[in-house]
């Protein structure tokens, strides 16, 4: 049985195989649209649409580039609904919603001579991971990917789940920074489910990411922070992938990179 969470805003509905995810959806027109392909955002974990795109500027930025923007709340995040099965939560479970979304907002596979067909993706810290899955399984749907904040490891792999439900049950400390962290992250965003989050997490844990298993092979551009340690252990993504770029943000961590102007200029350059 599933359980629903705390999310009750009415969400759009995509249909995944009979079901209905509740995923809430936003497409943001613009005003002097250009001859090339919708941009799909895919945000981080324990963000959404709003703190991700909107508030940082991206979504202005990509509709004044003539840049039509498509996004989504992830499951547990944002508008969007929080069950507490896993099978919500898994990448390949996600991975199908985004490509039907895709074929819901119009988005048709690249055809040659259509410029404006397909669709350029731009993913931060989990939403990178998803993007390099999804561009690497469907790479007759994606131009092109800009991937912030990426990792070559699994975002969310030593991330423990034991300690987080102590926490959150008795108030026991974490030991571990980075789970600490991001629970932190989870729990500071009124609209966030922690307990959906971690099925999410949970969920991950199922299905390990290692970016050899399937590389994709459009252009991508890797971008990360100064002092992010994704600056240094992107570049065996870039390994991987023969047409690829980095760019490194001067003086940015992993929680600020996406708020830089420099960022957003190179990202709308190299998809243009």
């Amino acid at each position: 049985m599933v359980s629903p969470g705390k999310h009750t805003a009415e969400a759009t509905p995509h249909r995944i195989e009979g079901g209905v995810p509740g995923l809430h959806v936003m497409a943001f027109e613009s005003e002097t649209p250009s001859a090339l392909p919708p941009v799909f955002l895919i945000h981080g974990f324990a963000s959404s649409v709003e703190l991700n795109w909107v508030k940082t500027g991206w979504v202005k930025a990509l509709n004044q580039a003539g840049r039509r923007v498509i996004s989504v709340d992830l499951p547990g995040h944002g508008r969007s609904l929080s069950p507490y099965d896993l099978d919500s939560y898994t990448p390949g479970k996600i991975r199908a919603d985004l490509l039907q979304i895709l074929f819901d907002e119009g988005v048709r596979p690249l055809t040659a001579g259509d410029p404006t067909s397909g669709v350029d993706l731009i993913g931060y810290s989990l939403g990178s991971r998803l993007a390099w899955e999804f561009g690497a399984t469907q790479p007759e749907m994606v131009r092109r990917m800009v991937l912030g904040g990426p990792n070559p490891e699994d975002p969310l792999a030593d991330f423990d789940l034991r300690a987080a439900q102590d926490f959150l049950n008795d108030g026991t400390p974490i030991a571990d920074k980075s789970t600490a962290w991001l629970l932190n992250m989870a729990q500071v965003v009124p609209s966030n489910d922690t307990f959906a989050l971690l099925a999410l997490v949970q969920a991950v844990k199922m299905e390990p990411f290692d970016p050899t298993d399937a590389v994709p092979d459009m252009p991508i551009l890797l971008v990360a922070g100064e002092l992010d340690e994704r600056a240094r252990s992107m570049s065996r993504l870039a390994a991987l992938s023969p047409d690829s770029l980095q760019l490194v943000i001067a003086g940015r961590t992993h929680n600020n990179t996406v708020t830089s102007r420099e960022f957003k200029e190179a990202a709308i350059s190299f998809l243009a």
